[in-house]
């Protein structure tokens, strides 16, 4: 029955259709050359008879004022590529900032290109280049309200400086990117960011209560002849690993090879496969305090599961937006996952595909992860073999809204993990509308839960609604994370948005509403309301202060609730940023089982003095209160760090994670991490990593403490493409 009627949503709202309009419609023709451009940073003569355009529009920090500076842009193809020119005028060039970095992290001023290739009006490709030539890639999503990162294509970049202004030249390959082939057109858009006045200029004309929408694309028309990929399209990438690790008082030398395979076998479609996986180049988590109930959530950092992993992400996930997140069934932190003990389950391999037809985005993901046996308090334990695998099926409805389904899986001999939902969204480019329904079982237990999100910017006018509620027996801890068991929560945030043309001061944003949650453990509906304000400047400075105040119950506890949080960011120069974070509330701490204060104080900066040179840290004091308003702990940690990058894509980093207690007057953790990297060609790496980890150690014959080493290990590895 239950499928029965989720066939019949999805094909009722498939039949619906809404319709947006560009007011004015930009557009650039793709004409065809009979050879390459060589990408270096000239305008030689061939860019002559590119299509192009000067009609920026300045989005920041003036809304809707001319540009301060010109800027020209032009495309054009030799049939298998497709090339784009910047060229960016500036009257003070000296201003230009010009870092060094590595592909897919880098400051200072850019440019980008960005190419809806599907025409599906949600998402696109983005394509982005400094100042010194540094490049970035990633995938616009959610029409222009989110962003995946871990996309990485093969395409060639070069900038110069001249005594007027800067030069970018970009090639990318049609094999490179996913399109529809029946198209006559792409959706299209560039930008332009100077960060000396953070002046931001786009070529489409967006609203400044909305940001960019891809649904707001110019086009990019096909003249003569249409995009096509050439070749086999097939990366093949052997992995060679040699690691060093410390076994007191020995070192054990294991060398190892990986293999990783990305087939496009058709203009739609990816594979991805892997097969011993290494991820020695990642850093360790930042430390996470907590003293909820529920367990701390990190971030997937691991290549593998990042790239594509857009597809299994339920509709609606905004990155510039914390209030509302839909539930993630498919956490692949679960994948390999971390023991008690700190060993990690060795994943075997992993395959994944994903791709598009028509309307349809699809995706599938399987992996086997072996088998481990750990000790923790004197007991032997053993984490069995599994299987883990999701597929997922979306289909694009109403012109720019989704509907979709997901079902994820974890097979073991121990224990079954599935879930099945269904989510979509509704938007137009100032609202949006998002909603799922699943349904979990778990060792022959079964629960459902729901999750919504509304989120509506006027030009002067903010709206912020949520609302969750989870079954008690919903479980998918072995596949996803939703801690919340047992739980209800709704929360609505509405008022005023001031937006200013001129002056200091860009918008303020002043808001006021109430919370409600209820967790089955408590047996009670915890309400509080809150207000609060945040202000963005020009200079790109940002403050938010909120107040938080309520009825709780926890732990049989009744007590009057309040919490007081402030955030900020600072621009200081081009070269100097910073935020400090700090928070004071009266809650019941988990941690130590009783009701008292807790605050959080936390900083961080950055600093780049030179262009190859970056040097920053992180630190938070936690702060814990007991029942007699006495401060019981302070919890300190920090994480600084420096990095060299002498030449673009090679980069020194090193960073150090102290962990303090101010009741053992002792560092209790130490982590040493260096990790030297080398992109010496497309998609080819050679890195070099060491980490040290060091913590407090029992002397039961002296009874003393002491900070030894308790891991070491050093990895070298090469990565190397093969494209066909």
């Amino acid at each position: 029955m239950q499928k029965r009627i989720t066939l019949l949503i999805f094909l009722f709202l498939s039949s619906l259709n809404f319709s947006t309009s560009n007011e004015i419609e930009k557009v650039l023709h793709l004409k065809k050359i009979s050879q390459p451009i060589e990408i270096d940073g000239f305008i030689e003569p061939l860019w002559s008879y590119a299509d192009s355009s000067s009609e920026f529009f300045q989005f920041e920090p003036y809304y809707n004022h001319p540009p301060t500076v010109e800027t020209t842009v032009k495309i054009i193809s030799d049939g298998e590529n497709l090339f784009c020119l910047f060229i960016c005028y500036d009257n003070n060039p000296h201003q230009i900032q010009a870092n060094n970095g590595m592909h897919d992290g880098f400051t200072g001023d850019i440019v980008s290109i960005m190419l809806d290739t599907f025409g599906d009006k949600q998402s696109a490709y983005k394509f982005a280049v400094n100042a010194s030539g540094v490049t970035s890639d990633s995938r616009i999503l959610e029409d222009g309200r989110g962003r995946d990162y871990t996309w990485d294509g093969i395409w060639e970049a070069a900038s110069k400086i001249y005594d007027w202004g800067y030069v970018v030249e970009i090639k990318i390959p049609f094999k490179t990117i996913k399109f529809n082939p029946s198209l006559d057109f792409w959706g299209l858009d560039f930008d332009r960011w100077r960060s000396f006045n953070r002046e931001d200029l786009f070529w489409c004309k967006y609203e400044q209560n909305e940001g960019q929408r891809v649904s707001k694309f110019g086009k990019l028309i096909f003249n003569d002849f249409k995009p096509y990929q050439s070749g086999l399209n097939l990366e093949i990438y052997p992995v060679g690993i040699s690691k060093i690790q410390y076994q007191n008082p020995k070192y054990k030398i294991e060398p190892e090879f990986g293999l990783d395979i990305t087939y496009n076998p058709s203009e739609r479609l990816t594979v991805l496969f892997t097969a011993n996986p290494d991820f020695a180049q990642i850093e360790a988590d930042p430390f996470n305090f907590n003293i909820s109930r529920y367990e701390s959530y990190f971030r997937e950092r691991r290549p593998f599961f990042t790239q594509g992993n857009e597809i299994f992400v339920p509709s609606g996930r905004e990155n510039n937006s914390g209030f509302y997140s839909p539930l993630e069934l498919f956490y692949s932190r679960r994948v390999g996952r971390i023991l008690p003990n700190g060993k990690q389950v060795p994943l075997n391999f992993g395959t994944k595909i994903f791709g598009k037809i028509d309307d349809y985005d699809y995706g599938a993901f399987i992996s086997k992860t072996g088998k481990e046996t750990f000790s923790l308090n004197n007991f032997d334990y053993e984490e069995p073999s599994a299987v883990f695998s999701a597929i997922r099926l979306k289909k694009k409805i109403f012109e720019n809204s989704s509907i979709g389904i997901l079902f994820v899986s974890k097979n073991s001999t121990k224990s079954n993990n599935t879930v099945f939902n269904i989510d979509g969204v509704f938007r137009n480019t100032d609202w949006q509308l998002a909603y799922q329904f699943a349904t979990a079982r778990r060792n022959l237990k079964t629960d459902f839960a729901f999750s919504s999100g509304f989120r509506m910017f006027s030009k002067t006018w903010g709206t912020l609604f949520k609302i969750r509620g989870i079954g008690k027996n919903f479980d998918v801890s072995e596949i996803g994370f939703v801690p919340w068991r047992g739980t209800f929560n709704t929360a609505i945030l509405t008022g005023p948005l001031f937006v200013f043309d001129e002056g200091y001061v860009s918008n303020i944003f002043t808001y006021a509403g109430v919370n409600v949650n209820y967790e089955d453990e408590d047996l009670f509906y915890d309400r509080a309301i809150l207000f609060g304000s945040s202000i963005e400047m020009r200079n790109g400075w940002e403050i938010e202060l909120n107040f938080h105040s309520g009825k709780n119950k926890d732990n049989l506890i009744d007590y009057n609730s309040y919490e007081v949080n402030l955030n900020s960011n600072f621009r200081f120069s081009q070269k100097w940023s910073s935020n400090l974070w700090v928070e004071y509330s009266k809650t019941y701490n988990f941690k130590r089982n009783y009701l008292a204060f807790f605050s959080r104080i936390g900083t961080n900066f950055n600093l780049r003095p030179v262009n190859y040179f970056n040097i920053g840290s992180n630190f938070e004091f936690f702060i814990e209160g007991n029942p007699n308003n006495e401060i019981e702990d302070i919890t300190f940690s920090a994480r600084p760090f420096f990095s060299l990058t002498p030449i673009n894509n090679l980069n020194f980093r090193i960073y150090v994670d102290n962990l303090y207690l101010r009741s053992s007057k002792k560092i209790e953790r130490m982590i040493i991490g260096f990790l030297f990297s080398w992109n010496f060609s497309a998609k080819s790496w050679i890195y070099f990593a060491f980490n040290e980890l060091k913590s407090q150690v029992e002397d039961y014959y002296l009874l003393t403490r002491s900070l030894k080493t308790i891991d070491r290990v050093g990895v070298f590895k090469i990565k190397y493409l093969y494209y066909f």
